[in-house]
């Protein structure tokens, strides 16, 4: 049973190996993810918000529109709480001994992995076009033009290591349960008792009474009427 798995894991109860869990490439997927988020994050809640040398409020720096900025930090902070969560998921697979628990989990796995992806994709259409249009007399002193542009490449990343999280989800969905170690292997006690009654009944390895020995042979040749009939005489 060396090697079978289920959705991409091997049999309930076997020891944690990190050096195994880090170099997986669905483990690699969701820490550039992580990190993704964090920059885009951070890119926007430190250097995103701007304004004219005679203002005192501060604007957003994609051509004055709250939304993107909103949006960019919103999304920044939910993709790093998902991205943990999705870690830490992936750490308590392999103990998750029902394989109907393992499908629900890949399938929420494909699922969420693609809808972060079309939100990024939505993210960074929005942070790009906003920041296209900016008009230089917002910023004359060209202040925080990096951290713009760095959220906005991660963004654009962000799409497509959502996107391989998604598919690698899907190919561990397509592996699905191996029968034989998951099915075959469990048998229900009650089932198992019931299949011993009925086999004593019916299965090959009964042996017929011995004619003579305790009991008489069920044949046709036990009634042919060649014995005779004994009355008693009582």
């Amino acid at each position: 049973m060396e090697g079978v798995q289920a959705y991409g894991a091997g049999k309930a109860g076997g020891a944690f190996d990190p050096v195994t869990f880090f170099r997986q490439p669905q483990t690699i997927l969701r820490i550039l993810s992580w990190l993704f988020s964090i920059v885009i994050f951070g890119c926007i809640a430190n250097e995103g918000y701007i304004n004219r040398p005679s203002e005192v409020e501060e604007y957003c720096i994609f051509n004055r529109n709250q939304n993107a900025c909103n949006y960019g930090v919103f999304m920044g902070s939910m993709a790093f709480l998902c991205c943990v969560a999705f870690l830490a998921l992936d750490v308590y697979f392999p103990q998750i001994s029902s394989v109907k628990d393992r499908k629900k989990a890949v399938i929420a796995d494909i699922g969420l992995s693609a809808f972060w992806s079309f939100m990024w994709f939505v993210g960074f259409c929005l942070l790009a076009n906003q920041w296209q249009v900016s008009r230089q007399e917002d910023n004359p002193l060209r202040e925080g033009g990096d951290a713009a542009r760095a959220a906005i490449t991660f963004a654009f990343f962000s799409i497509f290591t959502w996107a391989a999280q998604s598919f690698l989800g899907f190919q561990r969905y397509k592996l699905g349960a191996d029968s034989a170690l998951f099915s075959q292997e469990y048998t229900d006690p009650s089932q198992d008792i019931a299949g011993a009654a009925y086999a004593s009944f019916g299965g090959e390895d009964v042996e017929s009474p011995v004619e003579g020995v305790g009991g008489t042979a069920n044949s046709d040749g036990v009634f042919d009427g060649s014995g005779g009939y004994q009355r008693q005489d009582y």
